[in-house]
């Protein structure tokens, strides 16, 4: 059943979209998930980056640009606010200068959307924030995963012995049973490398690693249905890191890497996912100190509402068996 009495967007016909406070979508703020179907989510917080930082500033500023996202997909048609309950549920509270403090603090905020039955999509942040998330999401049961990134993220430390980095998130994940190897592909890598044998304990794990050059040679689709191949029919989440497009499509990153896919191939991969049994998802690494333009976290609004539109379809259908069972 489609609602119509669900929020919806503040419309750009009737309030102009540079006016008003700038929410995730337009959407109304919402800090009870128990009145959510879907939680749109900041995480303002880079603690675990490496280098260059500012991808804490990029939940604040991919709010001001999702206001450019209207109410309908326009290839789709699929219109996520007529199928889910979706609202703004502000940001997790962090703590910049704590690293293990700024894990529970995320993964406690996550725990309380979880248990009020609210899938999460969210802003990061650095893709360390993903961590906490899946502590949050996936203790029951290991989830599988699509990776889009220029890394693989799955480093064991840095900096002699540090373990919680965004360059490690999903190492920690696998060892501690929130992620199924086995079930998780990682599309877009590339760049170069500390070592030769960077890529090895991914691998033996069983991850699906996708090189930027097997992309380019398959294609966007032959790649989408080894992705779907790879997570098969058990719940999945989907993490979207931007340094995985090319950096002339997303500058304001802390990590570029040259040739990477271009925005519209990301579009077509995220479209492809339709049907799969999402969970949750999130964008991460927008560093808006990096990129003036505002393109970047552009960038970052579009990938998060096309996410939106595999997502509540994903999770109408599970509230509809829910309902019948």
């Amino acid at each position: 059943m489609i609602s119509s009495d669900f929020p919806q967007p503040l419309s750009g016909m009737s309030t102009p979209r540079f006016g008003e406070v700038a929410t995730f979508m337009r959407l109304p703020i919402e800090r009870d998930p128990a009145q959510l179907d879907i939680a749109l989510v900041g995480v303002p917080w880079d603690g675990g980056t490496t280098n260059r930082p500012g991808a804490r500033h990029g939940p604040r500023e991919i709010r001001s640009m999702s206001t450019l996202m209207r109410r309908v997909h326009h290839d789709s048609l699929v219109a996520p606010y007529e199928l889910c309950r979706v609202g703004d549920a502000g940001d997790a509270p962090v703590n910049p200068i704590d690293l293990q403090d700024a894990l529970e603090r995320i993964e406690g905020f996550y725990h309380t959307l979880h248990e009020a039955g609210a899938a999460p999509l969210s802003a990061g942040g650095d893709h360390l924030v993903t961590l906490p998330i899946l502590r949050a999401i996936a203790r029951q049961q290991p989830v599988g995963m699509v990776h889009f990134d220029a890394h693989s993220d799955t480093g064991d430390s840095y900096f002699g012995g540090q373990k919680y980095t965004h360059g490690t998130p999903f190492r920690r994940a696998i060892e501690e049973g929130l992620i199924d190897p086995t079930r998780m592909i990682q599309i877009g890598i590339r760049g170069s490398m500390y070592s030769a044998d960077e890529k090895e304990w991914a691998m033996a794990a069983g991850i699906r690693i996708v090189h930027i050059e097997e992309f380019f040679h398959l294609g966007p689709e032959a790649v989408v249905a080894e992705a779907r191949r790879v997570v098969g029919e058990g719940p999945v989440y989907v993490s979207f890191d931007v340094d995985g497009l090319d950096p002339v499509y997303a500058p304001g990153t802390g990590t570029p890497e040259i040739g990477g896919f271009s925005t519209a191939e990301a579009q077509r991969m995220i479209r492809g996912l339709e049907g799969l049994d999402i969970i949750g998802g999130d964008v991460v690494e927008v560093a808006p100190p990096f990129d003036p333009s505002g393109n970047t976290a552009l960038v970052g609004a579009t990938m998060m509402f096309e996410i939106l539109c595999v997502l509540a379809p994903a999770v109408h259908k599970r509230r509809n068996r829910m309902r019948r069972l």
